[in-house]
C-alpha cells in the first residue's frame, strides 16, 4: 500500500438499511423453531426427566434428552479435553456440568408453541457439591499443555526479590460476557447426510472441521452461511452445543430448525473472558532500571476442557529486564467453558503488569512514562529476536502532548477542576501481529467490475473494506466496483477472524492475487494487435484498461474480454508468511492515555478524555482502523469500570445475566476521544507493511484508569471493575 485510503464501509448501507441478512434472518422453506431447557442445578445428575407434556402439547414435533438422542458418531470416539468440536458432547448422558447446562431440546411448529412447551419440562437431579468461585480452587491450579503454558524462566528465577526496591501486589479479573448486538443463533438442517448451517461464526473452515468431526463426516461435506454478524468479541470462535444440538433436532424430524439463545442465556452458554487472578513481583534499582519480573496468573476452565490463554506472556518481552519468571496455571470450576474475549489474555496480563508498573513508578517518585521509557525493550528478549519495527516511543510522545500529561502531578490528589479531583493514567498494550494461509480469488469482469472471493468472516471490523481498499488501490478499479463475496464455505478457504490476523493473512491474499490478475490482464494485452510491437514491461493497467506507456493507445479489459471470447479474467492464489519473517519480533503495540474526574463526595468516575496511539505499521483505512481503536477503548472502560459476572456461589447461577444489571459503556460514559496511528511501514510483516490492531486497540486500557483513578484519589484498585464502593470511603479520607 502506498497511501492510506478513507473509504465508508463498503457493508454500512446494508447493515443501517436492514438489507444485510444475518444467519437467524434467511427465508427458509419448512422452517420450525427450537430452544433449549437448562439445568437448574450447577452440578450432579438428572434423576428424572419429565416430558410428556411438553410431547403431548399443540405443534410440538420433538422434545431430546439424553434418554432419546440419535448419538453424533463423533460421540463414539475417545473424548478430549482438548477436542476439535465441542468436548461437552451434549445430551450424551444424563451428567450436568454447569448451571444451565442444556438437558432438553424442544421443537415445534411456531415459536410460541415452542417456548410453551418447553415450560411444560420438569427434571429432578441429584445433586453434587459445585465449585464456582476461583478463590476456593486457586491452589489446585494445574499447568496445562503446550509449550506456551510451561513456566518461563530468563536469568535468575524469582530475581525481582534482590532488588533495591521491591514491589508485590496480587490483581484480579472477573468474567466478563462478550454480549454483542446479535444474540448466538443457528438454522440447521440436511442436505442428505450433509449438513448445512446458517450460524454465528467468526470462522467458516473452523466449523466445518469441528461440525465434520462431531458427526464423523469430512469437512467438505458441511455447508457453513456466516455473511453478517452482529458482533462477536470472541464468542464466535467454538462451536458452541446449542449448535450440535440443532443439527441433531433437524436430523431427528427431517426439517430446518431455527434456534436463537435468549439473553440470558448468552451468560452462561457462549462463554466468557476468564476470571483470573495474578500476582506481579517487581524488583528495581533506585534509579528505576527494572532488575527482576516475576508474573505468575491462576485462571479458571471448565471442567469439562481446558481452556488457557497468553496472560503472562507479555511479561516475557514488554520491558528490558534481564531476570524474568512467569508461571500460568488453570483451575476447574463449574462452569461452561470460557472463550477468548477481545485482547484475550493480553488485555488481563496488562491490567496486572501496567497497574505494577505504575505502582513501582510511584514507589520510586517517578513518572510513569518516564519509568518505562528506561526499560524500553530495543529487541525481543524472549525470543532473542529484533523487532520488525517498534514506534512504541513515538505512542507516547504522540499521547503525552494530546492528553495534557504535562498537567499531572505525581502526588495523587494534587489536581482539580472545581469539585471534581483530577487524574491521569496510562497504560502500555501490545499484540503479536500474525499471518495465516489465505487463499483469495480475484476476477475481472467485462462490465468493469473486480470481485474478491475468501470465506472468511467479518465480525465488524471490516475486513470487507479492507479487501477493497487493496484490490481498489493495486488494480486501480474505484472502490464502489470492487464487489466482495465473503462468510461462507465455497469460497477460497481463508483464516477464521480473530488475533488480529485478518488483515495480514486475507489482506495479504488480496495484494498478490490482484497484482497476478492485473499482470494477467497485461499478459492478455500484450497479444491484442493494438500494442503490436510495444515492449510487455511499457504496459500498464488501471481502472479497467491497458495502455501504453508514453503512448494514447490502450484497450479496455472489456474489449480484451470479447476479442479473447472470455467471460471474465480470474486468479486464484494462495498467500501465506516468508521466511524472512521468522528471523524477526512482529507485534502491534498501542498506548491508552486517560483523564479521569472522580467525584470526592459521592465516588463517581467520569472519563473525561481518552488517546489511544498505535504503531500499526501501513493504516490500510483511516475510517475503519479508528473505528477499531475506538470501540477497544470503550470496551477497556467497561473491563475498567463496570463489567463483572457476578455468581450466586450458592447455587453457582448468574445474577446478573441481562442488560439491566450487568453495565457496559454507553456514549454518556466517554466524553472525548482521540485516536493517532504512527502509520509506518513494517517492512518485514507482509506486503502492504500492516500489523494487527483488533487486539491492541484494548489492551492497556483498563490499566491506564486504574491507574488515572489512583492519581485522582491515592486510592490503588487492583480487582476490576473499579466502582465507586472501592474507592469512596479512601477518597474522603484523603479529602
Amino acid at each position: 500500500m502506498s497511501k492510506t485510503s478513507n473509504i465508508n464501509r463498503v457493508d454500512g448501507f446494508a447493515k443501517v438499511t436492514g438489507t444485510a441478512t444475518y444467519s437467524a434472518e434467511y427465508k427458509t422453506a419448512g422452517i420450525t423453531y427450537a430452544c433449549l431447557v437448562g439445568s437448574t442445578i450447577a452440578k450432579g445428575r438428572i434423576k428424572t426427566i419429565d416430558t410428556k407434556k411438553a410431547e403431548w402439547a399443540p405443534g410440538v414435533l420433538a422434545v431430546i434428552t439424553h434418554l432419546n438422542v440419535d448419538k453424533p458418531a463423533g460421540y463414539e470416539q475417545p473424548k478430549q479435553r482438548n477436542n476439535l468440536g465441542q468436548p461437552l458432547q451434549i445430551f450424551k448422558d444424563d451428567s450436568v456440568r454447569y448451571y444451565d447446562q442444556p438437558i432438553a431440546l424442544v421443537i415445534a411448529d411456531t415459536f410460541e408453541r415452542m417456548q410453551y412447551a418447553a415450560s411444560l419440562i420438569k427434571a429432578e437431579y441429584l445433586k453434587e457439591e459445585h465449585a464456582t468461585e476461583l478463590e476456593k480452587v486457586k491452589d489446585k491450579g494445574r499447568l496445562p499443555g503446550g509449550d506456551r503454558a510451561k513456566d518461563y524462566i530468563r536469568g535468575v528465577e524469582d530475581g525481582y526479590k534482590n532488588a533495591e526496591v521491591v514491589l508485590e501486589e496480587e490483581y484480579t479479573i472477573p468474567s466478563e460476557v462478550h454480549n454483542p448486538m446479535e444474540l448466538a443463533n443457528i438454522i440447521a438442517k440436511w442436505d442428505g447426510n450433509k449438513p448445512v448451517l446458517y450460524t454465528k461464526s467468526q470462522g467458516v473452515e473452523g466449523t466445518r472441521k469441528s461440525v465434520g468431526n462431531v458427526f464423523g463426516i469430512p469437512p467438505e461435506d458441511v455447508e457453513v452461511h456466516s455473511e453478517y454478524l452482529g458482533g462477536a468479541f470472541g464468542m464466535g470462535l467454538h462451536t458452541w452445543p446449542y449448535e450440535i444440538a440443532a443439527l441433531i433436532g433437524s436430523k431427528k424430524i427431517g426439517k430446518p430448525v431455527k434456534l436463537v439463545l435468549h439473553r440470558e442465556q448468552m451468560f452462561t452458554n457462549v462463554g466468557f473472558r476468564p476470571y483470573t487472578i495474578q500476582k506481579i513481583g517487581l524488583g528495581a534499582t533506585k534509579d528505576g532500571k527494572l532488575t527482576g519480573l516475576t508474573h505468575e496468573a491462576t485462571a479458571m476452565t471448565s471442567n469439562y476442557e481446558d481452556f488457557t490463554e497468553a496472560t503472562v506472556n507479555m511479561s516475557r518481552f514488554m520491558y528490558d529486564c534481564a531476570n524474568v519468571s512467569t508461571r500460568y496455571r488453570i483451575a476447574e470450576l463449574d462452569t461452561c467453558t470460557p472463550i477468548w474475549m477481545r485482547g484475550p489474555g493480553e488485555a488481563t496480563g496488562s491490567f496486572a503488569l501496567e497497574s505494577s508498573m505504575d505502582e513501582l513508578a510511584h514507589k520510586l517518585d517517578m513518572d510513569p512514562i518516564e519509568f518505562r521509557k528506561r526499560n524500553h525493550a530495543e529487541k525481543d528478549q524472549e525470543q532473542n529476536k529484533p523487532w520488525s519495527s517498534k514506534y512504541l516511543l513515538e505512542c507516547y510522545e504522540a499521547g503525552m502532548e494530546r492528553v495534557g500529561w504535562k498537567n499531572r502531578k505525581n502526588k495523587p490528589g494534587s489536581v482539580r477542576e472545581g469539585e471534581w479531583l483530577v487524574g491521569y493514567g496510562m497504560g502500555t498494550g501490545t499484540f503479536g501481529s500474525y499471518r495465516n494461509a489465505s487463499t483469495v480469488k480475484a476476477k475481472f469482469l467485462a462490465d468493469g467490475n473486480l470481485v474478491l472471493q475468501c470465506s472468511v468472516n467479518d465480525m465488524g471490523p471490516g475486513t470487507a473494506t479492507m479487501m477493497t481498499a487493496i484490490g481498489a488501490e493495486i488494480t486501480g478499479i474505484p472502490s464502489e466496483n470492487v464487489v466482495i463475496e465473503m462468510g461462507r464455505s465455497g469460497l477460497p478457504k481463508g483464516p477464521t477472524q480473530g488475533g488480529s490476523a485478518t488483515t495480514s493473512s486475507v489482506g495479504s491474499a488480496v495484494h498478490d492475487a490482484c497484482n497476478l490478475l492485473v499482470s494477467k490482464a497485461i499478459e492478455l494485452a500484450s497479444e491484442n494487435p493494438t500494442f503490436k510491437n510495444i515492449p510487455i514491461t511499457d504496459l500498464a493497467f488501471s481502472n479497467g484498461t491497458v495502455s501504453a506507456k508514453n503512448s494514447s493507445k490502450s484497450v479496455s479489459l472489456a474489449a480484451l474480454l470479447t476479442a479473447n471470447k472470455l467471460e471474465e479474467l480470474s486468479v486464484e492464489n494462495e498467500s501465506k508468511g516468508s521466511e524472512e519473517a521468522k528471523k524477526y519480533s512482529i507485534y502491534s503495540f498501542s498506548v491508552h492515555f486517560v483523564k479521569v474526574l472522580v467525584n470526592p463526595n459521592l465516588g463517581k468516575i467520569r472519563i473525561a478524555h481518552v488517546v489511544s496511539c498505535a504503531d500499526i505499521g501501513t493504516v490500510i483505512n483511516q475510517k475503519t482502523s479508528a473505528g477499531q481503536m475506538y470501540g477497544g477503548a470503550v470496551g477497556g472502560i467497561g473491563m475498567g469500570l463496570m463489567e463483572a459476572l457476578e455468581i450466586d456461589h450458592r447455587f453457582g447461577r448468574p445474577i446478573n445475566n441481562n442488560f439491566a444489571d450487568y453495565h457496559v459503556p454507553v456514549n454518556a460514559d466517554i466524553e472525548k476521544q482521540e485516536v493517532f496511528f504512527v502509520n509506518k511501514k513494517d517492512p518485514v510483516s507482509n506486503p502492504m507493511g500492516t500489523k494487527g490492531l483488533g487486539e491492541t486497540a484494548l489492551v492497556g486500557m483498563a490499566p491506564a484508569i486504574a491507574n488515572a483513578v489512583f492519581n485522582a484519589t491515592g486510592k490503588r484498585v487492583r480487582d476490576l471493575p473499579i466502582t465507586l464502593d472501592k474507592i469512596l470511603e479512601p477518597i474522603v479520607a484523603f479529602s
